[in-house]
């Protein structure tokens, strides 16, 4: 891992609700520790994070956090 994509931040907003899609897709934001609607996780950027993000876009409002 590169020390470019090791220290970026995402804050992740869940601004659509999971009900009525996949019961994956409800898994994965769980999964991104977002419960509710318009609940906000930081996490850091990394691969895994990027894929789980690609599959539930349509729910998710993705912003990079600069420090």
């Amino acid at each position: 891992m590169s020390k470019k994509t090791e220290n970026k931040l995402l804050k992740i907003t869940l601004v659509k609700s999971p009900i009525g899609y996949n019961g994956k897709q409800r898994v994965i934001a769980q999964s991104l520790g977002l419960r509710k609607m318009q609940s906000s996780v930081t996490i850091h950027d990394t691969p895994t994070i990027r894929g789980m993000i690609d599959k539930i876009s349509h729910l998710l409002r993705v912003e990079e956090v600069t420090e």
